[in-house]
């Protein structure tokens, strides 16, 4: 993960520079990461993950999904994905005409991408700060190979893009939540951090279901979902899950929450879709959900529902069905 002291000391020790004018692109900051050695006015954060987006949006920054148009210098937090972080230099690269700077944490493989980097192009020396290190480049053509081509489409045909949450495959989880989804679900189903749309689409195998909302903060994830779901049922919604809410309370949610922030594992983020799930339900309806067998939502899941059941399982995961959400979730 970028880390403030690392960019703020590098620009005041001039280990990396910048323009004096043209706006600066800041691709994939995380929640937390602070900017603030750079000109505000200047800055345009480009993240395809919408709690980011809403974050920075909420401090004023100017935020877009996409590069748009051309840009004076770019800094690349780099992402953990070594697939997205060669896609997120090698984007930089195409849209920057000058400086193109570099700030990971050493366990996001800050060190084996500076190695990389510095055989196709010169490198600034790097400054090493807080397990991590920053170093610069000329913008040029030399990471074109690293863009994202077109995906070659996974079992079942299903698209996905680097980065996103199993992206070489079906997830088992989920494959193994799919093969024990009730036949009856009700009309109105969300799967919330739908992903690439998985789920979504072994759920659409249900003629009686009248829509499902898919939800993900993942923009390209998002993106791969439209793409691999043409059901005219399927509603797509780029949003943070454990905040959107249906404009009607639904029948039944379907998920496999995620559980990782970096390399930690972080159980409140599926306790927060838990409860998401929860006060979206109708007085009767259902949660559907998958975990790695160790994960503890069992005690969250009693608090939230009045009814709470292993309904399949092995070694590796657990499917649960909770149902009447309590009065106060709702």
């Amino acid at each position: 993960m970028a880390d403030p002291i690392r960019l703020t000391l590098a620009l005041a020790e001039g280990s990396v520079a910048l323009p004096d004018a043209g706006r600066i692109a800041v691709f994939a900051p995380r929640v937390g990461t602070d900017l603030r050695a750079l000109p505000q006015d200047r800055v345009e954060v480009i993240t395809g993950f919408k709690p980011d987006a809403d974050y920075f949006g909420g401090l004023g920054y100017t935020c877009v999904v996409a590069p748009e148009g051309r840009y004076g210098a770019a800094v690349v937090c780099l992402a953990r994905a070594k697939t997205l972080a060669r896609a997120l230099v090698a984007e930089a690269a195409a849209v920057t005409d000058g400086a193109i700077i570099v700030d990971g944490a050493k366990t996001d493989g800050i060190e084996s991408m500076l190695k990389e980097c510095r055989k196709r192009v010169a490198v600034s020396a790097p400054m090493s700060k807080a397990h991590g290190k920053i170093f610069s480049f000329a913008a040029g053509p030399e990471f074109s190979d690293w863009a994202v081509g077109t995906p070659e489409p996974v079992e079942g045909g299903f698209v996905t893009a680097p980065g996103v949450f199993s992206a070489d495959g079906i997830d088992p989880a989920s494959r193994f939540l799919a093969d024990h989804l009730p036949v009856k679900m009700g009309a109105h189903v969300v799967d919330l951090g739908g992903g690439w749309g998985y789920l979504t689409a072994r759920a659409l195998e249900r003629e009686y279901i009248a829509q499902l909302d898919l939800v993900e903060a993942e923009h390209a994830a998002l993106t791969c979902a439209r793409q691999n779901i043409g059901d005219p049922r399927a509603r797509f919604h780029w949003d943070d899950a454990t905040r959107w809410q249906p404009e009607s309370a639904v029948d039944t949610v379907i998920m496999n929450p995620p559980f990782h922030k970096g390399r930690a594992a972080e159980p409140d983020l599926g306790r927060a879709f838990i409860r998401a799930a929860a006060a979206m339900l109708k007085p009767g309806g259902q949660l559907w959900l998958v975990a790695n067998r160790h994960l503890p939502y069992e005690a969250t899941l009693a608090q939230s529902f009045a009814q709470v059941e292993e309904v399949a399982g092995d070694t590796r995961f657990k499917v649960l069905r909770a149902a009447r959400p309590a009065r106060k979730a709702r």
